[in-house]
């Protein structure tokens, strides 16, 4: 495509600039050719100068979220790419192209969802420019027992990003929302496909949302006490496509052997609850007072009652005493 050849032109001398002529010469265009490649990058977004003798000069801090983006930075190449302005739910629409036959890999992400989804069927505020969204379809030779597994390999992807990205610690509140600085910046949503005759998994999707910046007018209200953004005002370049490039790696790295514990360690050491006063959680049912005790190898979490009993909590959610 005539864009995409302008743009990894541009992008491989990112702050320089680049005559039309040059580009052009180099890529068998026109010089009309290139002028509308040019056009259409600005209006998706991309900054891109321009100045008379001197050519077209691309920003390297460019936050626009692209599939050549993030491939420039991502290692495993043979991970697929769909990128979206905006999308419905990049788990919903996952789910359909899984049930049509969609192999293990194929990753959408998109600067906006329409009708994100949590967790116990709660929405998923995902506004754009501030955030990043993506879902990960797997297809694992496991047991459905075991997909929780999963959801803690993603959560330590995560955290390992962030922190590499920002310099700041980020934290795991059992068992699948990201904080920092007390505030959560990510939110993951694991849903699977089971055979119910063996138990085991046709696919899983791996659903990560995290608040890159405070959005336009900042968060809902409902949400002001609770939601943060994990760069706040960071000048990092090509920042989603960075995060998402850092996350899909590591996902993928730990998908491959979930087991391993190393990847138990560094979920068990951000824990944001161990140690702590918790409430469990249920639908429809009053919260039950505990104290987060430990973990246990397959990332149950080990609460200990008022009345000395023990707890083990396979699924559901907790809140934190503070």
């Amino acid at each position: 495509m005539t864009r995409d050849d302008v743009l990894n032109a541009l992008w491989q001398r990112a702050d320089e600039y680049v005559s039309g002529e040059e580009l052009a010469r180099s890529l068998s265009l026109s010089r009309t050719a290139v002028w509308k490649a040019i056009g259409q990058l600005r209006e998706e977004g991309y900054a891109v100068e321009s100045q008379p003798r001197l050519g077209y000069r691309l920003l390297s801090g460019s936050d626009v979220l692209s599939a050549e983006g993030v491939r420039r930075h991502l290692r495993h190449r043979e991970l697929r790419l769909q990128v979206y302005k905006t999308i419905s739910s990049t788990n919903t629409v996952l789910k359909s192209l899984a049930a049509e036959g969609a192999e293990s890999g194929l990753v959408l992400l998109s600067e906006e969802q329409t009708a994100g989804r949590g967790r116990m069927g709660r929405s998923f505020y995902s506004p754009p420019a501030s955030g990043l969204y993506l879902s990960l379809l797997l297809r694992p030779a496991m047991q459905a027992s075991d997909a929780t597994r999963l959801t803690a390999c993603a959560a330590v992807a995560v955290c390992e990003t962030i922190e590499a990205l920002s310099g700041r610690p980020a934290q795991i509140k059992w068992v699948n929302d990201v904080f920092m600085d007390g505030r959560k910046v990510c939110g993951i949503l694991t849903e699977a496909s089971i055979d119910c005759e063996t138990g085991t998994l046709h696919y899983v999707i791996i659903g990560i949302g995290v608040n890159t910046r405070a959005p336009a007018g900042d968060f809902p209200e409902e949400l002001r006490n609770i939601a943060g953004s994990a760069f706040g005002t960071a000048d990092l370049p090509e920042l989603r496509c960075r995060l998402a490039a850092g996350i899909l790696d590591r996902l993928t790295d730990y998908a491959a052997d979930p087991t391993a514990p190393a990847i138990f360690a560094e979920y068990k050491k951000r824990s944001l609850v161990l140690g702590r006063d918790i409430n469990i959680l249920a639908p429809g049912r009053e919260p039950v007072p505990a104290a987060a005790v430990d973990l246990a190898e397959d990332f149950a979490l080990l609460a200990r009652l008022p009345d000395g009993s023990m707890r083990r909590l396979s699924s559901g959610e907790v809140s934190v005493k503070l």
